[in-house]
C-alpha cells in the first residue's frame, strides 16, 4: 500500500502490508494520518498471494484531495437509493454516477439504501411502453433476499461490478450512511418476518447483525473502540463546513403510530446519546455551514402499512411520538444560537426542496431552515409523498413521477442527485438539484447567518 504526492508516485509513502482473510470476505481499509491539507493524494493498492510471494495483482490506484485548512472553494454531492426495486445493472450500467463523477466534487455523500439486500433481481422485466428492461449483470446474491452474511457481502460486491460505481470511488471520497434496506424494507424493533415466505431467517437482529459487518466491511467507515457499528459521526471538512451524519436506524423504537406525548423508548428516533452527541458537536462547531446529512427527511410522511416508518406522523398537529425528539433538537439549535444548518437527505425516491417556516408551523419554536431532499441514484422513482404541517414546511421545488406512475425505471431519467458549492471568497452555499441527465432543475444561493429565500 503506498501514498504519494504526485500521480507518478516519486517519494512514495510505503505503508505497512494489511492481510487480507476469508473471516472478512478478503476486504481491507486502513487509517492514514499525517496527510497535508488541501492537497491531492494519490493511492495504490496491490495484492500479494500469502502463499506464493510471486503470484502479484495488478495495482489498484485512486486519488482524493485532502481537507482545506484554510477558505478555499467547496463542492460535495449528495444522493441516495442505489440498485432498489429489481433495477440492476443494464448495458447503461449506473449512469448517475458517472454524471456525479463528472463535476469533480471534493466528496459524495450517499445518503443511505446504499444496497437492497431485500430486492431480488430478474434477468429481464417487461416495461409498460411495451420495451424491456435487461439487468445485463447478475449474480446469485441477487436472486433473492440477503440472509447469511456472504448473502449480505454479495449485495456490495454487486454494485461495485458496475463501472461507474468503481470509477466515482476511484476519484471522489465517499461518505456513507445506512438506511432500512441494507437489512431490509423498514426495519425497526417491530419488523415481523413470519409471514414472509421469502426468509428462513425470521430474527430481524440476527439479519441486522449480518447486516452492519457487511456495512462496515465494505465502506470506509472509521472503527470505533466503545462502538464498533457506529455510522454517526462528524466530519470537519475545513473552515467552513462540517457534516453530522446521522443514524436514524440503529436506535429508534419499534414502528408504530407515533402518537407518544413523551420521549420513551416507543418514540425515540435518534436515541439519548445521539442527540445528546449532536447537540454537542453542534454548539462546538466552529464551520460556517452545519451539513446535517439525515438518511430520512423531517416533514414528509413516510408509512409503514399502518405504522409510521420516518418522522413525521401524519396529523399536522403538535409533535407526537418521534417528531419529540426534532422539535426537541430544533428548539435547542435556536437556543443556542447555532447558525447556518441545512439538512441534506434522500430516501423517498424523488428531489425536492423544503423550507420549514416556524410562522407556518404548529411547533414554531425553531429557527427556519432548508431541507434538500434528492434521490434515487439507481433505483425505482416513486413520490412524492405528503408533507406534514407540525414544523412547517413548504415545498419550494418538486421533481417526481406523474400521478399514478409508480416504481419508473432508471431509463425514464427520473434519476436524481444534488450539488452543494461553498464559495471560498463569500461563504455562501449554492444548492442545486440535478438528474442523471445533467440538467439543472432547480437552484437556490443561501447566505451564511441568514437565509435566502
Amino acid at each position: 500500500m503506498e501514498a504519494a504526492t504526485t500521480e507518478s508516485f516519486q517519494n512514495a509513502r510505503q505503508l505497512a502490508p494489511l492481510t487480507a482473510m476469508p473471516s472478512h470476505d478478503y476486504a481491507v481499509k486502513r487509517m492514514v494520518e499525517d496527510l497535508p491539507a488541501d492537497q491531492e493524494v494519490f493511492y495504490r493498492f496491490t495484492a500479494v498471494d500469502l502463499a506464493d510471494v510471486n503470484g502479484v495483482s495488478e495495482p489498484i490506484s485512486g486519488h482524493f484531495r485532502t481537507a482545506p485548512a484554510s477558505r478555499r472553494s467547496v463542492r460535495f454531492a449528495w444522493s441516495g437509493d442505489t440498485a432498489g426495486q429489481g433495477w440492476g445493472i443494464d448495458e447503461q450500467g449506473m449512469r448517475t454516477y458517472a454524471t456525479i463523477n463528472q463535476h469533480e466534487p471534493d466528496f459524495f455523500l450517499h445518503s443511505g439504501d446504499t444496497i437492497y439486500a431485500d430486492g431480488p433481481m430478474q434477468e429481464e422485466v417487461d416495461l409498460k411502453d411495451g420495451t424491456m428492461w435487461k439487468n445485463t449483470v447478475l449474480i446469485d446474491e441477487k436472486l433473492k433476499v440477503a440472509e447469511t452474511l456472504d448473502e449480505y457481502r454479495g449485495q456490495w460486491k454487486y454494485n461495485m461490478m458496475d463501472e461507474h460505481v468503481r470509477a466515482l470511488s476511484a476519484q471522489v471520497p465517499t461518505f456513507y450512511q445506512w438506511d432500512d434496506h441494507e437489512v431490509v424494507n423498514n426495519w425497526s424493533a417491530s419488523k415481523d418476518l413470519t409471514a414472509d415466505d421469502r426468509y428462513t431467517e425470521k430474527s430481524i437482529w440476527t439479519l441486522a447483525s449480518r447486516a452492519a459487518q457487511a456495512f462496515h466491511e465494505m465502506t470506509p467507515i472509521s472503527y470505533t473502540p466503545a462502538e464498533p457499528g457506529r455510522v454517526y459521526r462528524k466530519i470537519a471538512y475545513g473552515p467552513m463546513l462540517d457534516i453530522f451524519f446521522l443514524d436514524m436506524r440503529s436506535y429508534r423504537g419499534p414502528n408504530g403510530e407515533d402518537k407518544e406525548t413523551e420521549i420513551n423508548e416507543q418514540s425515540k428516533f435518534l436515541g439519548q446519546e445521539q442527540i445528546a452527541w449532536l447537540k454537542r458537536e453542534l454548539a462546538n462547531s466552529k464551520a460556517t455551514w452545519k451539513v446535517i446529512a439525515a438518511d430520512m427527511p423531517i416533514g414528509l410522511v413516510v408509512p409503514d402499512g399502518e405504522k409510521i416508518e420516518a418522522i413525521a406522523q401524519g396529523d399536522g398537529g403538535a409533535p407526537l411520538g418521534r417528531e419529540l425528539e426534532i422539535a426537541n433538537l430544533l428548539q435547542f439549535i435556536k437556543e443556542a444560537q447555532i447558525k447556518n444548518t441545512v439538512w441534506f437527505t434522500a430516501d423517498v425516491h424523488y428531489t425536492a426542496a423544503h423550507y420549514y417556516d416556524p410562522n407556518k408551523a404548529v411547533f414554531q419554536n425553531f429557527e427556519p431552515f432548508w431541507e434538500f431532499v434528492s434521490g434515487p441514484l439507481h433505483a425505482g422513482t416513486f413520490g412524492p409523498n405528503k408533507l406534514d404541517a407540525t414544523f412547517g414546511p413548504e415545498e419550494r421545488f418538486v421533481k417526481a413521477p406523474a400521478e399514478g406512475q409508480v416504481n419508473l425505471p432508471p431509463s425514464a431519467g427520473l434519476q436524481f442527485f444534488g450539488l452543494v458549492d461553498i464559495d471560498g471568497a463569500t461563504q455562501q452555499m449554492k444548492v442545486r438539484l440535478m438528474d442523471r441527465g445533467n440538467t439543472e432543475l432547480w437552484s437556490i444561493v443561501l447566505d451564511p447567518a441568514g437565509m435566502a429565500i
